[in-house]
């Protein structure tokens, strides 16, 4: 195949169950494959895995030099005495030494690749860590093949409120950025208004960027079993993914049992539920499952597979965001909601990337306060469903195809810079 086709990627895990940001950069790496490329994936998992049809290689972690020692020295610290070292590491260096050695580790595995042999190399972020992209910025010979993958603002400073985190190290790791976004040829952001929001903080996005958006997996679940607390047959209103601790469920779960105050009947057809890992809200549902009866909160993880099976199966499925002004983000379980076919509700600020996508005329999203008229919302759902739930679905194409690998090879094959 000419080298036009090949594509070096640099992705830190390709475990799907180890973070959502994991599985949705498997799924542009499977995208990317079903675009026409030729794939060489290298990843830092620490373990063997294969992506079906895919040339995957794991990385190993140097050891034995100063970075590994000082980053054992870290941990057993840590460890053995609860010294805990990390802010003064930070401080310093704006990096753990962990990261380095990681980052070096990953630059020796690009080295043993020539530049010439492809057209391009992505550096895929996951979280919070661009272990990736700090490897390719010491390799000036990829540069102008380099396609930088951001899909949070960076660093984490730079969230919008009511995010108020502010890093230790976090004048380094804005250096560290800026260095990204000059020397990769492109940088590529999951959401327009997530790359609007990076450009006002590193100028030199601007007239580089690619809007390349998280992408609709293909996942079996034939043989998946749904959970004893997942009913099929009721009226099921599913939030998949962890609440953390900005996304407040209180509007939708007020608004829900106001809608079973106004449809009784439903108390027994319906169910709203939460599934993920405990937040700061655990306590707060299940208090208020004490007086809902048909609302749900998992008691932590829940299977991938098993996940989107519910989303498959629910009649409505839930994006919530947190309180703020604006949300650049796009949620990496939206592609699921748009594959399910299914209506979804949204509440989030009015500036967001997902209200872009849906759409001002979209009847389903809704601003934190609006109670009253999400539980209207709920009821007009719930009687579309009752009288025929093969009438409940999304149907946005448009949406379907934007999330789709076709429209990812007509943005690298056209060069749709922004």
């Amino acid at each position: 195949m000419n080298k036009i086709n090949r594509v070096l990627i640099v992705i830190e895990s390709i475990d799907i169950d180890d973070s959502s940001g994991t599985k949705g950069r498997v799924a542009l790496i499977h995208s990317l494959a079903k675009a026409g490329y030729k794939l060489t994936v290298l990843h830092f998992t620490q373990k063997e895995i294969e992506l079906e049809g895919i040339d995957c290689r794991a990385i190993k972690e140097r050891k034995g030099n100063i970075l590994y020692l000082l980053s054992r020295v870290h941990r057993l610290l840590n460890r053995w005495f609860n010294i805990d070292i990390s802010d003064h590491v930070d401080k310093m260096f704006g990096f753990s030494f962990g990261f380095f050695n990681d980052a070096k580790s990953i630059e020796k595995a690009i080295e043993k690749f020539d530049p010439v042999d492809y057209a391009m190399i992505w550096t895929l972020s996951k979280g919070n860590s661009y272990r990736s992209h700090k490897a390719v910025l010491a390799l000036p010979q990829w540069h102008d093949k380099w396609y930088a993958y951001v899909h949070d603002p960076f660093p984490q400073q730079l969230y919008p409120r009511p995010y108020n985190y502010v890093p230790h190290g976090y004048r380094q790791q804005r250096f560290f950025f800026a260095e990204v976004t000059i020397k990769a040829k492109r940088i590529v952001f999951p959401s327009l208004t997530l790359k609007e929001w990076m450009q006002s903080y590193y100028e030199v996005i601007e007239g580089k960027s690619l809007i390349v958006p998280h992408q609709l997996t293909q996942v079996d679940v034939s043989q998946i079993d749904l959970p004893i607390y997942f009913d099929k047959e009721k009226f099921n209103i599913l939030h998949a993914g962890n609440l953390l601790d900005l996304r407040n469920p209180k509007p939708i779960v007020e608004a829900y049992d106001l809608f079973l105050k106004a449809f009784p009947e439903a108390k027994e057809n319906s169910s709203l539920i939460f599934v993920g890992k405990p937040s700061k809200y655990h306590d707060y549902l299940l208090n208020q499952k004490t007086s809902i009866p048909s609302l749900f909160v998992s008691d932590g993880y829940v299977p991938f597979n098993q996940v989107y099976k519910m989303q498959q199966e629910s009649s409505v499925n839930l994006i919530l965001e947190a309180r703020s002004e604006i949300s650049p983000f796009l949620p990496g379980k939206f592609p699921h909601c748009v594959a399910a076919n299914k209506p979804i509700v949204y509440i989030g600020p009015y500036y967001s990337e997902t209200k872009r996508l849906l759409g001002k005329v979209y009847p389903y999203q809704f601003d934190f306060d609006e109670i009253d008229v999400i539980v209207k919302a709920l009821g007009e759902l719930y009687q579309i469903w009752v009288s025929n739930s093969k009438y409940l679905y999304l149907n946005r194409s448009d949406l379907r195809e934007y999330c789709a690998h076709d429209y990812l090879k007509g943005i690298l094959n056209n060069e749709k810079v922004s």
